[in-house]
């Protein structure tokens, strides 16, 4: 299968998961079905779940593909159990390789499946030190580092080894793991990457409880979100309950701004609230920081819309669809002959000219990263008819790569490296460009509320260059995070 170039100019996704405990339940695959299906927008290389029944054993069906191409109704039935985990994925570390694939078993002194979302920094260390202690590895993803650990700490349960492990781990890990028994999920020490725990509710049986990388897999499934698993915590869902344990307390908090403004679903809670809320707000803020005049207020959908609308709204603009975009080109097995590849784009957005002809547009989109896709949805509107195109982000420029989960690729390759504002709607065409300052993003993320906290508990290095996590700027000398290979032992 081959997938279409990706038009969109901004970060590559990272990967989502999810576990459930639910004795009685009797269809545990099938609910992690769906709560990947609600998670898919986190990675769509790979696709997996494993579950097992109370006292084993362990069964994953993993593949790459789609969450609805990987399974169908016979694996699903296939997978019977008690307990399960599931994973979406895109790569970081490990390239799209079937042996990449999550969950990733172990059956080492300790049988596991695991499924994790971020990076660790220190994966090349720990890799070299368990190849020394001969312990065999069947990828190269940093994933399987953390369950080989965990596997071969020698602890004499789940709860036991994550104590020992967690603090060997550096980096960002929203991690679920399943053993015959039960389900733990920990959170790295800086929460890097999002964890959620919610509960599913019945009158006639015990509550079943779940955690997944974003409140909006509980909506899916009816479940009620509960909290946010805190950073350094390690959750446990057994025949006891939900239970709690504070593993590594005590860190800076850190939690990935960019989360608010482009990966979590818009329907998604974090920090208290629903995303497409503050997204709205980066709208508002934009048009306090960067006026002009202008007939109507366009979105690059899906990513800009509610920025898009909350600049309209503040404006006094307005709001239409001057882009039609394609849903159905995520993968395709016909590639497209030349002519076609130079309308590349419109394979996914088409203008209307109705709408944008004769037009001072403002265009929303909420990340520019290599500049690629920009100048094209420029030159399409013009072609349209577009009397004027100001372009406004409602991100700061990206000029910096992230080694915590997230390809954002090389500053070099970064339009916004060594290049002004200014410089950049020339290169992109734009009549003007104004990107959200990061005071408007977290002004926009707060909204007044205390709690959410601000530069001093998220994580803005893609933005700023600030790397909350010491060692994190030189960590491309030793470690190319983006789609490294570590050694396999064979």
């Amino acid at each position: 299968m081959t997938a279409l170039a990706d038009h969109r100019d901004g970060p590559r996704d990272e990967c989502g998961v999810f576990g459930v405990y639910a004795p009685g339940e009797p269809d545990v695959a099938r609910l992690t079905y769906f709560a990947l299906y609600a998670l898919q927008h986190r990675g769509q290389e790979s696709a997996g779940i494993a579950t097992a029944p109370l006292g084993g054993p362990l069964m994953a069906i993993r593949e790459q593909g789609l969450v609805s191409q990987v399974f169908d109704e016979h694996m699903l039935r296939s997978l019977i159990g008690d307990l399960a985990i599931g994973h979406v994925r895109y790569s970081t570390t490990g390239s799209s390789h079937w042996e990449n694939t999550q969950p990733i078993v172990r059956d080492d002194n300790l049988t596991l499946a695991l499924a994790h979302n971020g990076n660790l920094i220190n994966a090349v260390e720990l890799h070299s030190e368990m190849l020394g202690e001969d312990v065999p590895f069947r990828s190269t993803s940093d994933s399987e580092i953390i369950a080989a650990l965990l596997a071969n700490c020698g602890a004499e349960d789940i709860e036991q080894a994550v104590a020992q492990v967690m603090p060997r781990l550096h980096g960002a890990f929203s991690t679920v793991v399943m053993t015959e028994d039960r389900v733990v999920a920990f959170r790295d020490p800086h929460g890097l990457r999002p964890l959620s725990v919610g509960v599913i509710e019945s009158p006639d049986s015990a509550p079943v409880y779940c955690v997944a990388s974003e409140s909006c897999a509980f909506d899916l499934l009816g479940a009620r979100y509960l909290r946010d698993v805190e950073p350094g915590e390690m959750v446990i869902l057994d025949a006891s309950g939900l239970r709690s344990r504070m593993v590594a307390p005590g860190q800076r908090r850190a939690f990935c701004v960019f989360e608010y403004i482009y990966f979590a679903r818009p329907d998604s809670r974090m920090g208290g609230q629903r995303l497409q809320t503050a997204r709205g707000r980066m709208g508002e803020i934009l048009w306090r920081e960067a006026p002009v005049d202008a007939d109507v207020v366009i979105a690059i959908p899906d990513s800009g819309n509610a920025a898009a609308r909350g600049l309209a709204r503040a404006a006094g603009l307005r709001q239409d669809d001057g882009f039609i975009k394609n849903r159905y080109v995520a993968r395709t097995f016909i590639q497209p002959g030349q002519q076609l590849r130079k309308n590349g784009l419109r394979l996914k957005f088409n203008p209307l000219p109705e709408v944008v002809e004769g037009q001072r547009l403002i265009v929303v989109d909420d990340s520019i990263v290599r500049g690629n896709t920009m100048p094209q949805i420029v030159k399409m509107l013009r072609d349209a008819g577009a009397a004027e195109v100001h372009l406004r982000i409602s991100s700061p420029p990206i000029k910096n790569p992230c080694f915590y989960g997230i390809d954002m690729s090389t500053r070099e390759e970064m339009v916004a490296h060594n290049r002004s504002v200014e410089d950049i709607a020339k290169l992109l065409d734009a009549d003007s460009l104004h990107y959200l300052s990061l005071d408007g993003v977290y002004e926009a993320v707060s909204a007044g509320d205390a709690a959410v906290g601000g530069r001093e508990s998220h994580c803005d290095a893609c933005f700023s260059g600030d790397y909350p996590l010491v060692g994190s700027s030189s960590a491309t000398d030793k470690f190319a995070l983006e789609r490294t290979e570590l050694p396999v032992l064979q």
